[in-house]
């Protein structure tokens, strides 16, 4: 399993997507997790997210059903099912956990030496901020909420197994590739 975890900007994205369509030796899939928000556009239950109602939600965070979950707004929830990824796993994935910083660490809990944890970096906030605001998609106001929370995530990298810092696109991508490639032997 391949937890990775980066705050908003680092290209986090880029490289997991460049993995998983340039290199299918890897057999990397993504986890399907489960959300409490109306699908958008023409996502699919099971397909991009497993779409719950808020109330089935929470009975499955009863019932301790989950290796992670977050409530991001009030009754807007998002998580990662063991059970899914027990079947995933199963059918012979190697699954890629696109997560929060705090889901991350907790997924490296629960799986210990089964999972590879990383870390993408920017190379400082300063370059944050100017690959966020070079996206053109947010307001100035956003920008600064993205940083600030990118600053305290940052503070999660030491538990990560490897920081990958990406000053260099290129050179990210094929540290990731080596670091995966030795992971899974």
């Amino acid at each position: 399993m391949l937890i990775v975890s980066a705050p908003s900007g680092s290209g986090k994205s880029t490289i997991v997507n460049w993995l998983m369509q340039e290199h299918p030796e890897l057999r990397l899939y993504f986890s399907i997790s489960c959300t409490s928000r109306a699908p958008r556009g023409t996502e699919q239950n099971g397909v991009e997210y497993f779409f719950l109602t808020p109330e089935a939600f929470k009975e499955k965070i009863q019932n301790d059903e989950f290796l992670e979950y977050e409530e991001v707004y009030e009754n807007r929830f998002y998580g990662t099912l063991k059970a899914q990824v027990e079947q995933q796993r199963e059918a012979g994935q190697n699954v890629v956990f696109d997560v929060d910083v705090k889901g991350g660490v907790n997924i490296k809990k629960f799986y210990g030496d089964e999972a590879l944890s990383l870390f993408i970096q920017p190379p400082s906030v300063e370059e944050l901020r100017r690959r966020l605001e070079g996206r053109g998609t947010d307001t100035a106001e956003a920008i600064e909420q993205r940083l600030a929370k990118a600053e305290y995530e940052m503070t999660f990298a030491p538990q990560f197994d490897r920081v990958i810092v990406n000053d260099d696109l290129e050179t990210a991508k094929q540290e990731t590739l080596q670091v995966v490639k030795a992971f899974l032997g």
